[in-house]
């Protein structure tokens, strides 16, 4: 039976949906992984040069490491408050985007945008023009973030959605190191008589420079055409994607399994009917407290170690070797991704962050406070890449990009109040303060996903969403 013959049978989105997942993890499908990857290695990179390129902010005094009122604007918070308001308005008001125009469109586009936005911050001279860009970036990065979930989820059959989401932060988190030991040679100088830290902002916008070539190694979701409407294009899309797996696979496909029954046409109020209630709440609570955990040592890491006696300097240096471990968990998770149920992963990394969060806060020497930084970054971006597979995939395809853009923009909107409140909680009870600050809210966020998480692992999007 030919595909034509099978779609005159079957329910196309089922149809679909089982072809997909039946498909062998050949070098087209990592391929599609891989792009992807890039579009979030730049993502990540101007996500998180906030923490490495604060120390030259208040050293050029454009910003201030603190504020003298709660929610003072011209202090290191309110930059980093400034890029998750933008994250919070792109993740809550736009996500829908790629729900309505599509998960390769969208893709592009907000890329290139937020490129955009931080070139222009680049060259900046006052805190508003600072805080401004900074939130148009955040506004871009928001809707990237969700589309890529969305379109990585997808894409893959079920077998390799865990690792595939691992290979994804591996390759994001790389830009970490990468923009972490920019920021020790550039920071402290100034090339060509320009502050160091637009040069770390300017090199990373050069990823509108890739935007094209990606867009055009990859096909838009077949799910989600189908899903639309548009039978013919979702046909000839995964019609393709079959031939080139074949090809690769040298032997004949492994038949799909019967179609799932295809539930009605979602959209977003079903995020608050069964069996999806309980699941957006989940999501709510844990992205508002893992934001606390993930955040209030990425983005504060440097400012963290001044705090405890370390220099300017040496506080970017240490940051940079710290930096090194940040794809490594990710990295890990490509091998075992897909091995253990996904709440009980997010549960035990949640945990070894309050533990190693709190024996850093009570460390001096530099071999222990590296060692402990290399421990809590494992654990964090582990912590990551299982979250992120998680919310996209406990929600169904029609609605997927706007349910996870509601859900993650709970942590965006987490994270403007948490910047200040860190800074506030460094400013009086030192570092010790911000860790106990994380350790309840990682508390906090293990019990909502073990409590009322649902079962992931080796099921098909549809099943998951029935």
């Amino acid at each position: 039976m030919n595909p034509g013959d099978r779609l005159s049978v079957e329910p196309l989105p089922g149809s679909i949906a089982s072809r997909l997942d039946r498909l062998p993890a050949t070098w087209t499908i990592w391929k599609f992984v891989i792009l992807l990857s890039l579009g979030f290695f730049f993502e990540l990179y101007d996500l998180l040069y906030s923490g490495y390129v604060a120390p030259g902010l208040v050293k050029s005094g454009l910003l201030t490491l603190t504020t003298v009122g709660l929610f003072g604007m011209t202090g290191v918070a309110a930059f980093i408050a400034s890029l998750f308001f933008g994250l919070f308005v792109g993740t809550l008001g736009c996500g829908f985007l790629a729900d309505r125009f599509g998960r390769r469109s969208i893709f592009t586009c907000s890329l290139l945008f937020y490129t955009a936005s931080n070139l222009i911050m680049a060259f900046q001279t006052t805190p508003a023009g600072l805080n401004f860009w900074r939130f148009m970036a955040g506004l871009g990065i928001g809707v990237e973030t969700v589309t890529i979930g969305a379109y990585i989820s997808e894409l893959v059959p079920k077998q390799i959605r865990g690792r595939a989401f691992a290979c994804s932060q591996a390759v994001g988190f790389a830009s970490v190191p990468i923009v972490a030991f920019l920021s020790y040679f550039l920071v402290p100088h100034k090339p060509l008589g320009l502050d160091g830290w637009r040069w770390v902002v300017i090199i990373g916008a050069h990823g509108a420079l890739f935007v094209w070539w990606i867009r055009r190694a990859l096909p838009e979701s077949p799910r989600w055409l189908a899903r639309k409407g548009r039978t013919a294009e979702a046909e000839l899309v995964l019609s393709k994607i079959e031939a080139l797996v074949a090809k690769e696979y040298k032997a004949p496909l492994p038949l799909p399994a019967p179609p799932e029954p295809q539930a009605p046409r979602h959209t977003f109020r079903h995020i608050w009917t069964v069996p999806y209630r309980k699941r957006t709440v989940m999501m709510i609570i844990f992205n508002v407290l893992q934001t606390v955990g993930f955040y209030g040592f990425a983005n504060w890491v440097p400012a963290l170690l001044v705090k405890q006696g370390v220099t300017v300097t040496q506080s970017l240096l240490y940051s940079s070797i710290i930096a090194v471990a940040a794809p490594v968990g990710p990295l890990i998770g490509v091998f075992i991704g897909d091995r253990f149920e996904r709440r009980t992963v997010i549960a035990l990394t949640a945990a070894a962050i309050v533990a190693c969060g709190l024996l850093f806060s009570q460390a001096s020497g530099a071999a222990a406070l590296i060692s402990l930084g290399v421990a809590l970054t494992l654990a964090n971006n582990s912590m990551s890449y299982s979250y992120h597979t998680y919310q996209a995939e406990i929600f169904p395809t029609a609605i997927r990009a706007s349910a996870v853009g509601f859900v993650y923009s709970w942590s965006r909107f987490s994270a403007i109040f948490t910047s200040f409140f860190i800074a506030a909680v460094l400013r009086s009870f030192g570092s010790t303060g911000v860790f106990v600050l994380i350790a309840m809210a990682m508390t906090l966020a293990i019990a909502a996903v073990l409590l009322l998480g649902p079962r992931t692992r080796d099921l098909s999007l549809e099943q998951i969403s029935h």
